[in-house]
């Protein structure tokens, strides 16, 4: 037990040093790892869903479409709970405050699987009217059922998996969380043609193939934490569920979920206008939008890499280096991600095809909107970045409000809007519209913030 410790304080000695004095611009990539591959492993989960799917006909593909709302509502709560976490988590061990940060990671894991198999149950009793609200058309709604009524089996495990990932994140570690996400994203690609077409079950057999993988990553995730393989421990004693922990993990849970279950309202808002032109519409948004996700989502991910290094400095009251992280990752993240969008941008039509070869409709339509959003993909990447300081800095309005502009406050309006104006061509341009328009709520908010700690001296007192 005496060398376990010893080790554990041995590893976050090295990891305090890495956090507080290592170059920005390796340690950000080192720490963004695990986000980047789980927004990348998100994202394949969909595409190896939607591209074994399709071949069953554009109703089938519409429905995976229709649940990618209610995955994400599910991703969701689970994030809120994860990052929540993560920020707080980050603060605590830049003051050393290491056991403390062992009960929020604890609590928080355990709070959230019971949350989210909470909402899945009710989300099962009526799922016939879920589906028809996600956007669901009269063809489609069949399969979306059939999808759906599995992929709520996977609620507990996707609370776990994100929430595992999100505390090692949180601790700066990467190689257990890349194994955990990555054999997962592996065996749904390997069992997606086995159900769905070996065993002949079709839609469904995508959501079982998704549930089991993600059963998998969960256990590989918590491994090393039962091994005590990392640097904070999850074991029950350390489940405290007080309320001084929920209010902190809510400070920043509660702006992501808002963040990221807008995108679920944006979505069903967008299936919904999408599904009033043809089956051919709402498909080409779910392929475009799965499309775009590759990218956007592993930059995002990256961008959201800086937020433990930022919150561990501001804990140990370094802001100068708060504010060279904030543009080391500013400068690095739109780099990749122009060089991304470029590639995807030339492209754009092999891309849709893969999915939809002999469906002009969907071509067209689908094509046009990936070429759309490759052009604005930088603003996003950067309000996410800018979001993210926030977060990791524990300023929980102006976070929340960042986390609705792009998807409540600028998309749905949008949609809306230019597509009574422009019909579909409208729709397929409204999420690159959205996006110029969020970074106008953004930089207001970020020019002060970096002016205030510029003034900040390192060492001068700030609220943990």
């Amino acid at each position: 037990m005496a060398s376990t410790n010893s080790a554990v304080a041995e590893n976050r000695a090295k990891r305090r040093k890495m956090m507080l004095e290592d170059p920005l611009y390796k340690v950000i990539p080192v720490i963004a790892l695990p986000m980047i591959i789980s927004m990348l492993v998100d994202s394949i989960y969909n595409i190896a869903d939607t591209y074994f799917v399709s071949q069953l006909g554009r109703a089938a593909t519409a429905a995976v479409g229709v649940n990618d709302s209610l995955l994400h509502f599910m991703r969701s709560i689970a994030l809120g709970f994860g990052m929540g976490a993560s920020s707080y988590i980050s603060r605590l061990m830049g003051a050393k405050e290491e056991e403390e940060a062992c009960r929020v990671g604890t609590t928080t894991m355990f709070t959230s699987m019971i949350v989210l198999s909470s909402v899945a149950l009710l989300a099962f009793i009526f799922l016939s009217p879920l589906m028809t609200l996600l956007g669901a058309t009269a063809t489609a709604k069949p399969y979306s059922m059939d999808y759906g009524r599995f992929i709520l089996l996977s609620a507990p495990f996707t609370a776990g998996e994100v929430a595992l990932s999100q505390l090692l994140r949180s601790e700066g570690s990467t190689r257990y969380s890349m194994i955990g996400m990555l054999c997962g994203c592996g065996i749904n690609i390997i069992l997606d043609p086995i159900f769905i077409h070996v065993l002949g079950l079709q839609v469904a057999g995508a959501a079982i193939a998704t549930t089991i993988s993600k059963a998998i990553s969960f256990i590989v995730l918590l491994t090393p934490f039962l091994r005590s393989k990392t640097l904070l421990e999850i074991k029950f004693r350390y489940f405290t569920p007080k309320a001084s922990i929920y209010k902190e993990v809510a400070k920043m849970g509660i702006p992501t979920f808002l963040r990221s279950s807008m995108m679920t309202v944006a979505s069903v808002v967008t299936n919904n206008v999408a599904g009033s032109f043809s089956d051919s519409a709402l498909a080409a948004v779910s392929v475009a939008n799965k499309c775009s996700r590759l990218v956007g989502g592993a930059i995002m991910g990256f961008g959201q890499g800086f937020q433990p290094v930022a919150g561990y400095c501001y804990g140990a009251k370094k802001y100068k280096r708060v504010r060279d992280a904030f543009w080391t990752c500013t400068v690095e993240g739109i780099s990749v991600c122009i060089v991304l969008a470029i590639a995807m941008f030339i492209f754009s039509d092999k891309l849709i095809a893969i999915f939809a070869s002999d469906d002009a409709d969907i071509l067209a339509i689908g094509g046009l909107m990936l070429r759309s959003q490759c052009l604005t993909m930088g603003l996003y990447v950067w309000v996410m970045i800018i979001n993210g300081i926030f977060q990791a800095l524990g300023k929980a309005i102006p976070a929340g409000l960042l986390g609705l502009s792009r998807q409540v406050i600028c998309l749905i309006p949008c949609v809306i809007i230019l597509s009574s104006l422009f019909g579909v061509t409208g729709l397929a341009v409204s999420q690159a519209a959205a996006d110029v328009l969020s970074v106008g709520i953004a930089l207001p908010m970020l020019i002060p913030l970096l002016m205030k700690l510029k003034k900040m001296p390192d060492g001068a007192a700030a609220k943990v």
